[in-house]
């Protein structure tokens, strides 16, 4: 005798139907799971982005700094053009750069040393590493853009870094402070340069500085 399949599922002995029915149960229950897992990370990312903003002020004792202070550093710079070890090279200029008389769009890229005092053979403080660019048209005047990379003592692995207008003819000629890393962290400041020692048949040059800066 066929018995209605509504009706096989009102039975006591219908043992298939129980077993599905806990199936779809667990499933609801796997499913009811997944999705408070996905609600719960979509309420973090949504509680994290809100703190997230694009600018905030800070405690700058968090970040170790204390009183800022104004050192004075001299050092002297050595642009050696000549040998076979020259530690300023040209790396580009424009078709009229060669025409020009003050040698306008050249670019020099430079690892000039830092030395305690103005004899190449003194004690190495460091390396001025960047580059500077003939800028003048009608006058010699120099964009010098480069880090004072410090080797010695506390300040080793401690970095300046200077751009500023080089009026190169000029017997001081200032130059700004930017910023700086390490021991240099939000630097602030001036540089005074000052030529040494020039040597027309070469190129080469020694120039003095003198470094005011503002650092914690």
């Amino acid at each position: 005798m066929l018995v209605p399949t509504s009706q096989i599922r009102n039975t006591s002995v219908g043992r298939p139907d129980q077993e599905q029915f806990e199936h779809e149960v667990n499933l609801h229950g796997f499913g009811c799971r997944i999705f408070m897992f996905f609600f719960y990370i979509s309420n973090i990312v949504a509680v994290d982005g809100k703190s997230q903003t694009f600018g905030r002020v800070l405690n700058p004792i968090k970040l170790g700094l204390k009183q800022e202070k104004l050192s004075h550093f001299r050092v002297y710079w050595h642009d050696i053009v000549s040998g076979p070890n020259p530690t300023s090279i040209r790396v580009a200029g424009a078709p009229s750069t060669n025409k020009s008389k003050t040698g306008f769009g050249a670019i020099v890229m430079i690892d000039d040393p830092l030395t305690e005092g103005p004899e190449l053979s003194s004690k190495l403080m460091g390396r001025a590493q960047g580059f500077y660019a003939s800028a003048g048209v009608n006058e010699v005047a120099a964009l010098m853009n480069m880090n004072f990379a410090f080797m010695v003592g506390k300040y080793n692995g401690s970095t300046i870094s200077i751009m500023g207008r080089n009026k190169v003819l000029t017997e001081v000629r200032e130059m700004s402070i930017v910023g700086g890393s390490g021991l240099f962290r939000f630097a602030r400041g001036y540089v005074e340069a000052r030529a040494k020692k020039l040597d027309y048949k070469t190129g080469d040059a020694t120039v003095e500085y003198n470094i005011y800066v503002f650092h914690y």
